[in-house]
C-alpha cells in the first residue's frame, strides 16, 4: 500500500510557515525517515516527505546525499539522493526542521 509519508508523520499548521512536517511519534537521533530530494543533473525534485520540511537556522534534521549512475538507452545519469536524517532527539509533537541548502530563504 503506498503512503506518502513514512510511519510517524504527519502534516499539520506550522508556527514556522504555514504547513509543516510533525512527528506523531518519538524519534532518536540517526532516524533515517527516507528520500526527501533528488537532483538528477540539475532538477531538484521534492518527494512528499520533503514537499512539508520547513526552514530553521537550529534544525532537528539534515539532508544525507547518495550519489548514483544509473545508464539509460546507453546514456549514463547521474544524481543524487538525499535522505532526511533526524541530527536531534525528536519528541511527538515536534516539527522537523531541516536548514536549507539549494535554495534562498525570502
Amino acid at each position: 500500500m503506498y503512503k506518502p509519508l513514512p510511519n510517524g508523520l504527519e502534516i499539520a499548521a506550522s508556527i514556522t510557515h504555514g504547513m509543516g512536517l510533525f512527528a506523531s511519534d518519538k524519534f532518536d537521533a540517526g532516524h533515517n525517515f527516507g528520500t526527501c530530494h533528488i537532483d538528477m543533473e540539475g532538477d531538484l525534485i521534492r518527494t512528499p516527505l520533503g514537499g512539508w520540511i520547513n526552514h530553521s537556522e537550529e534544525p532537528n534534521c539534515e539532508k544525507q546525499a547518495n550519489a548514483y549512475i544509473i545508464e539509460k538507452e546507453g546514456k549514463k545519469i547521474f544524481f543524487k539522493r538525499y535522505n532526511l536524517v533526524a541530527i536531534k532527539d525528536i519528541k511527538a509533537g515536534e516539527e522537523l526542521t531541516l536548514e536549507y541548502t539549494f535554495y534562498k530563504i525570502d
